[in-house]
């Protein structure tokens, strides 16, 4: 049975009980921090935009793009309260502000764009609601500004769901218990991955969402493949019909035939033949009568 949203809503709760072995873990993940960084710089944001890391975590990702962008104005947000805490230890807290809110409702934790970019890593698979969230995204978003979903998809290849499952079932999962004292988040990161959009599937579901440009762009190493890099753009202008504009009939446009307008035949316009027009009568007689004795 798929993940449903109560379990999704469940996750942050979950991750505040990792929140300070988290980093040993992914520390083991080589490559880590170096994808983290190639995302950033896909986003492809000027030196002194404001960006919006979301589902930031312990802040690795934000830290990320501080390296890619020192002048960058930039916000970090995540639901879970301890993973935030932990961010705020570290030594970007100095280059950017962490706030504990929940990416299906940034308004309530008073984060309002524009923003020129957003930052999404590992994040977007485990809302309760994909198509809702990704709508947020796009409003907070200025005209033109950009995506960047720093995330794992492997339904489209079996290669990479055999990879995934080595590496989880044989490392993550294991390292969860060695490190946390518990396997519960990570058997159900495994078990998002394994559940979420194919790469072709989550470029489509971009586009319904109402981004244009989308691309995908995969990492190197041991999870190309596995890990990718979507990005997608706000079009400069969106265009959304307004109901004003729809043309409703009028009744006053109707055309009603009048019965003054109706042709009726007059009867005084009728063609009587007239007894003087007949041929053949007794004067045409008479002279064929005079003919015939001249004739004679």
């Amino acid at each position: 049975m798929p993940l449903d949203a109560k379990t999704k809503a469940a996750v942050p709760s979950k991750f505040d009980r990792i929140a300070s072995t988290y980093d040993l873990l992914t520390g083991l993940n080589p490559g880590y921090r170096a994808h983290l960084r190639q995302s950033a710089q896909r986003l492809g944001m000027p030196r002194r935009a404001r960006v919006l890391d979301l589902c930031c975590g312990t802040g690795t990702s934000t830290a990320a793009l501080h390296s890619v962008y020192p002048g960058a104005e930039i916000v970090g947000v995540d639901a879970s309260a301890k993973m935030i805490e932990r961010a705020k230890t570290k030594p970007i807290a100095s280059h950017a502000r962490f706030v504990v809110g929940n990416a299906m409702d940034l308004g309530a934790a008073g984060i309002h764009g524009p923003f020129d970019g957003v930052l999404m890593a590992y994040g977007i698979r485990n809302v309760p609601n994909m198509d809702r969230c990704l709508e947020g995204i796009r409003t907070i978003l200025q005209p033109e500004g950009r995506i960047c979903f720093h995330e794992y998809s492997v339904a489209g290849s079996i290669r990479s769901k055999l990879v995934w499952n080595a590496v989880t079932a044989g490392i993550i999962i294991p390292g969860g218990a060695l490190t946390a004292g518990t396997t519960e988040i990570y058997r159900y990161l495994r078990r998002s991955v394994f559940e979420f959009d194919s790469v072709l599937e989550f470029e489509k579901r971009l586009s319904r969402a109402g981004f244009v440009r989308v691309r995908t762009h995969p990492m190197k190493g041991w999870q190309r493949g596995i890990l990718h890099s979507f990005v997608a753009q706000r079009p400069s202008a969106e265009i959304t019909p307004c109901p004003s504009d729809e043309i409703t009939p009028c009744p006053s446009d109707e055309i009603t035939p009048c019965p003054s307008d109706e042709i009726t035949p007059c009867p005084s316009a009728e063609i009587t033949p007239c007894p003087s027009d007949e041929i053949g009568g007794k004067e045409a007689r008479s002279g064929a009568d005079r003919a015939g004795a001249s004739d004679a």
